[in-house]
């Protein structure tokens, strides 16, 4: 349920919650990156900062969530990795709405705890790690709670992550450690809630298309045989690998786990 072949363009329209987050938060980085005037605006205004938030600037709770280290591009890339990586199947298996609350909720309840247990002297904090956290989150609900939504590799590959990742929480320095956890306890709290009709990811669920034809609706059995500039399925194959290589080495290393 992590691997996919589909073209870039495929996955916009299957996937546009995570494509519209990975979109967005590129778009505020490369602002910040640059040094626009804008950028630097959206960094002052957004950054999250607790000395701030006690003085009622209460907005630092959630857009950190978007926000990413302007100084270089490992942060954003990995995070927008990881994002690509575990945020498909549950857009699919939630529904648009639901997947989209999981996520920022996640990251707000991660950004509270990082006020109320964090030092008011803590400089800054930004990332989506507590959301992306919230996610892991969520699937370790599934593991125990409802596991029919989940084959055993994609269980097992779940547990191992999260596992790892809440260790390297620990070890690594300059981690924002409240927002991995709170994320975590966040996403996986919420798993009753969103998760009542939740059903098992299914590609082909996702790739289903209608036609319509003569005021009848209808499925088109030969829209995927039809030619059309599409992705060789073994380019597509390697570049997934990539990007969940990538994943892993940003979210067990310095640059992801803020």
């Amino acid at each position: 349920m992590f691997f996919r072949n589909e073209s870039f363009k495929d996955f916009i329209r299957y996937y546009p919650i995570v494509s519209i987050i990975i979109g967005f938060q590129l778009i505020v980085w490369l602002l910040m990156f640059f040094q626009l005037r804008i950028g630097d605006f959206i960094y002052d205004w957004g950054v999250g900062l607790n000395i701030a938030v006690s003085h009622g600037q209460y907005w630092r709770l959630v857009t950190p969530i978007f926000m990413h280290d302007r100084s270089g591009f490992t942060h954003i890339l990995f995070n927008s990795f990881s994002l690509v990586l575990f945020g498909p199947a549950l857009e699919q298996m939630l529904g648009r709405w639901k997947f989209s609350f999981v996520y920022l909720a996640s990251g707000f309840i991660g950004n509270v705890f990082t006020y109320f247990v964090a030092p008011q002297s803590l400089n800054f904090h930004l990332g989506a790690s507590g959301a992306l956290f919230g996610l892991l989150g969520l699937y370790v609900y599934m593991s125990f709670f409802r596991p029919h939504l989940l084959d055993p590799v994609s269980k097992q590959m779940i547990i191992m992550f999260s596992l790892i990742s809440l260790v390297m929480t620990f070890l690594r320095p300059g981690i924002n450690v409240s927002a991995h956890l709170f994320g975590f306890v966040g996403g996986f709290a919420l798993g009753p809630i969103v998760l009542t009709r939740a059903k098992p990811f299914s590609p082909s669920l996702v790739r289903r298309r209608v036609v319509v034809n003569d005021g009848t609706v209808r499925f088109d059995p030969n829209r995927w045989n039809k030619r059309g500039f599409r992705m060789n399925r073994n380019v597509s194959s390697i570049i997934w690998w990539v990007i969940f290589i990538l994943a892993i080495i940003g979210l067990l290393g310095n640059f992801l786990i803020w």
